[in-house]
Parts: C-alpha cells; structure tokens; sequence
C-alpha cells in the first residue's frame, strides 16, 4: 500500500505558511544553533531551534525551542 500525496511523512504537518498565505504541509525539524559570536563562548551558547520549511515555497522559519 502506497501513501498518497495527501498522507504527511512522519516529519511533515500541515501549518500556516505566511508566504502561501493558507495552511501547507511543512518540513519540521530541531536545530541546535551557537548563538554567541565569541569563539571562546561559543560551546556554551548553544540552544534548540525548531525549524520549519513550507514544502509547497520552500519559505523557511525558525524559532528559538525557549521561546516557543
């Protein structure tokens, strides 16, 4: 039995996308990001971002997990 195009992927749900303006399905994804600029800081300045990209654009967001 295949999938069909509607049935989203074990990483993909379905959210608004600003760019198409209606609700798509979207990649989801965590990321972990450095966010200190100093090299020597940079180890510990580290946080989860959960990243979306919308599969129908392609418009890509982030947003820190601690701000969620």
């Amino acid at each position: 039995m295949s999938k069909s195009k509607s049935s989203p992927r074990n990483n993909e749900f379905v959210e608004e996308c600003p760019s198409c303006e209606s609700r798509t399905p979207h990649d989801v994804s965590i990321e972990i990001k450095a966010e200190s600029r100093k090299r020597e800081n940079r180890q510990f300045s580290r946080e989860p971002y959960r990243v979306t990209r919308c599969t129908r654009c392609g418009n890509t967001q982030s947003q820190r997990m601690n701000d969620a």
